[in-house]
């Protein structure tokens, strides 16, 4: 993939994040299921300039939300996303690379002060004009991480071997934008 054409991805322009109508959550297995959550106050912006688009992201740990509300409290403890010293999950990209619809996203990410590099795929949503007259454009992608990586490390030993949760974590994010 080359990096994005701002012509391709978007209009040279800064976007703002449609909040209402954008997601993130994360996905990881545990015991024999798949257990989700989201993160309900997010903010990111896109800008495009020339033949490049960068992409900045912010997660307020505070606001997780689960199907449970004490299981909530513990993915906000230091066994988790220590929420009261890291309040924030961040996100940061320098290279948007496009193939059609294709879209990977190259950057890093941070979570309990540690920073990692992380690749993104997905798709991207051409610019579409609503019915306000506004251009939007959408990013749909996920990245897989090894939360331990990041100091996320809390499990449970299995009665037969192994653990409850995988450290895998698969992180979804569908990013709606508005031109400013």
């Amino acid at each position: 993939m080359s990096p994005t054409q701002t012509g391709t991805i978007a209009p040279a322009a800064t976007w703002r994040l449609d909040p209402i109508h954008s997601s993130v959550r994360f996905e990881v297995d545990y015991l024999g299921g798949t257990f989700k959550g989201e993160f309900r106050e997010v903010a990111a912006s896109l800008t495009t300039a020339d033949e490049t688009a960068s992409l900045e992201g912010v997660a307020q740990v505070a606001s997780i939300d689960v199907k449970d509300d004490n299981l909530a409290g513990h993915l906000r403890s230091p066994d988790f996303f220590d929420a009261e010293r890291y309040p924030e999950l961040r996100f940061s990209a320098n290279r948007i690379a496009l193939d059609g619809e294709a879209v990977q996203i190259e950057g890093e990410i941070t979570i309990k002060g540690v920073t990692q590099p992380l690749i993104a795929a997905g798709t991207a949503v051409a610019p579409v004009t609503d019915f306000n007259g506004n251009e939007r454009i959408g990013l749909k992608v996920a990245a897989r991480v090894d939360r331990t990586k990041f100091g996320v490390s809390w499990n449970a030993p299995l009665p037969a071997g192994g653990q409850a949760l995988s450290n895998d974590v698969q992180i979804v994010a569908e990013l709606y934008f508005v031109k400013e």
